[in-house]
Order: structure tokens, then C-alpha cells, then sequence
């Protein structure tokens, strides 16, 4: 089990500074950044932003870092971003039972278009249907008389700490609506991207130059140490930086943080027994077919066996009548 460290050891118990989960519900209602807290922190990180629930908290408590992520994720300036609005807040640090609560965050970027944003770190191997379903069902929030022109456009953006397809690894990868025949762009309404954070030595130079790779970088730091050299080169990745740190100082934010750790070891346990059940169903089989080789084998070597004793004693039957033909001829030459 993860156990949480203590920030107070490098920064002089600013844990304490922050005793509500409650403080983050809003920008306006955060504290301000302890940057001198944070600069002074040191040692392994608690929890980074591939823990889904840190991610959640962070983007939910500082629209800021949303902004800056959304600008370098779709490549807008920060003058083309009017608004950005959560429309599921929850109430971090609140107590939640079920564990498998889904932690995805639903954006409204101008007014106008609906982002859904997901951390996922297991491989549950149904990421392709399970985006997809998220997206349609963001796109499909038209009601009853709307023309469908007003529908907004959707997208999606899945940050997995997997490879999504082997053959063809990509870092940042996005999807639309295309003719297969001649890539004729169908629409601009369903729009999937996937950030590969196992993969980020292949981010291309557009991705570099949007600062793609930094956030990633960010998002999967272990230590402060780390942290700070990233938040150095940008002041979004700073504010995220401060406000991870923030978050790590909340005894009840860190609470949260650990009960998802505890479920994806259960699920990452849960996901090895099911591989290991499959290579020994898989050896079990090959096993079985190589059985199966060396009895077909054997009945092969038996029939060829079988086949040539038919001809040795055809062979010696056919000498047989030989002999007694000569023998016959004989007594008639000799009566």
C-alpha cells in the first residue's frame, strides 16, 4: 500500500496549513499558492496526476490549470478561451463508498463545446468502446424540439498510461468522423484524443510546441524535485504544480487519493490473476496441441510401419508363388 508522505519534512509543516478538502471547491474559494512552500518541498510526491482523483481535484479547484491544459490540448491561444466550466463538480475530499465512481470531468469550453476529460491508468481493454460511449453521450444533449444544428460539438480526451494500439504507438493521437476511401472530414462534432503517457518519447514537434509533453511529464513526476524543474518553464505547469502541492498538504484529499490507489491495486491484482489464468490456459492448450502432434505422429509411424509390413509380406507371398511355380514346372519337366 501507497503510504502518503508527509510534506512538513521539506517545507516546515505547511501540511497542516490546510485542514478542509472543502477549500478547493472553487478558484475563488483556494487559498493562495504557498510557492515558497513549494519550492522548498522535496522527496517523492504523494500522489501525481495519474492518480485519477488528484486529477480531478486539481483541475476542479483551479480553473487556470484547466484552461492552460485545454489551450495546449485542442491548440488555442489563451485569447480564444472566453470560459471554462465544470458542469460535474463533486465535493472533494468528501467520503465516497463506491470506489469504482466515475472520476471523468465534463467541460464547457465557450459556451459552446463540451469536452470529457479521463485519467486512466489500468487497462480495462475496453478503452475504444468505453470513449466512445462518453463522447456520444455527450454529444446527445439536445432536447425535445431543438434543431440539430444546435447540438454542440463533443470531444473526448483520454489520458492512458498504456499503449492504446501496439502496432501503431502514437503520444498524442486524435480521432474524427472520415470517408475510409479518400479522408474526406465528415464532421467536426465527435472529436476523440488520446494521450498516451507511457509513450511521451514520441511526441512529434507540433506536440512540443503546444507543450503537450510537458503535462504529461507533469502529470507522471515522482518527486518535487522533478516537479519543479517542469513548473520552471511554464506558468500554467507552476500553477499545477502549486496546487498539486496544495492538495498534497489536505489530509482528506490525500484520503481519496489513497482509497483509488487501493482499488486499482485490487484491479491491477484482479488483471494479473485474469493473465495469469490465460497463460496457463494458454500453456494448457499448446500442451494439448502438442499431445494431440505427437499421437497423430505416433499413428502416422504406426500406419507407415503397418503399411510396409503389407509389403514385406506381399512381397514374400509373391516370392512364395514364385518358388511354387518353379517347383511345378520342375515336376513336369521331371516326371
Amino acid at each position: 500500500m501507497k503510504q502518503p508522505v508527509d510534506t512538513s519534512l521539506c517545507t516546515g509543516n505547511n501540511a497542516s496549513v490546510f485542514s478542509s478538502a472543502t477549500d478547493y471547491q472553487t478558484k475563488s474559494a483556494a487559498p493562495p499558492a504557498e510557492s515558497s512552500g513549494f519550492q522548498n518541498a522535496c522527496g517523492q510526491i504523494p500522489y501525481n496526476m495519474t492518480n485519477d482523483y488528484m486529477f480531478r481535484a486539481v483541475l476542479q479547484s483551479n480553473n487556470k490549470v484547466l484552461r492552460g491544459l485545454i489551450c495546449s490540448l485542442l491548440h488555442l491561444s489563451e485569447k480564444a478561451v472566453v470560459s471554462v466550466e465544470i458542469t460535474n463538480p463533486v465535493i472533494l475530499g468528501e467520503a465516497v463508498t463506491d470506489k469504482e465512481f466515475r472520476l471523468d470531468i465534463n467541460v464547457v469550453l465557450n459556451n459552446h463545446t463540451l469536452i470529457n476529460l479521463e485519467m486512466q491508468i489500468a487497462n480495462k481493454l475496453n478503452w475504444q468502446e468505453r470513449s466512445v460511449m462518453y463522447l456520444c453521450r455527450s454529444f446527445d444533449r439536445l432536447n425535445r424540439g431543438q434543431d440539430y444544428m444546435e447540438a454542440k460539438p463533443a470531444i473526448h480526451i483520454g489520458f492512458l498510461d498504456y499503449t492504446l494500439f501496439e502496432e501503431t504507438p502514437e503520444f498524442y493521437a486524435s480521432y474524427k468522423l472520415i470517408n475510409v476511401k479518400n479522408h474526406q472530414k465528415y464532421s467536426d462534432s465527435l472529436t476523440l484524443h488520446v494521450v498516451d503517457l507511457s509513450r511521451i518519447d514520441l511526441a512529434t514537434e507540433e506536440d512540443r510546441k503546444y507543450h503537450i509533453h510537458e503535462w504529461a511529464m507533469l502529470f507522471k513526476a515522482k518527486t518535487w524535485e522533478e516537479m519543479k524543474m517542469l513548473a520552471a518553464r511554464d506558468e500554467y505547469l507552476q500553477e499545477a504544480s502549486e496546487t498539486i502541492f496544495r492538495m498534497s498538504a489536505d489530509d482528506l484529499v490525500r484520503k481519496r487519493c489513497l482509497d483509488r490507489e487501493e482499488y486499482y491495486q485490487d484491479l491491477r491484482s484482479y488483471e494479473r490473476k485474469i493473465e495469469l489464468d490465460r497463460i496457463e490456459h494458454e500453456q494448457d492448450r499448446l500442451a494439448h496441441e502438442e499431445d494431440k502432434r505427437n499421437y497423430e505422429k505416433k499413428i502416422e509411424q504406426n500406419r507407415i510401419e503397418h503399411e510396409q509390413t503389407l509389403l514385406a509380406l506381399a512381397e514374400r507371398d509373391a516370392q512364395i508363388q514364385q518358388l511354387q511355380a518353379q517347383i511345378e514346372a520342375l515336376k513336369k519337366q521331371n516326371p
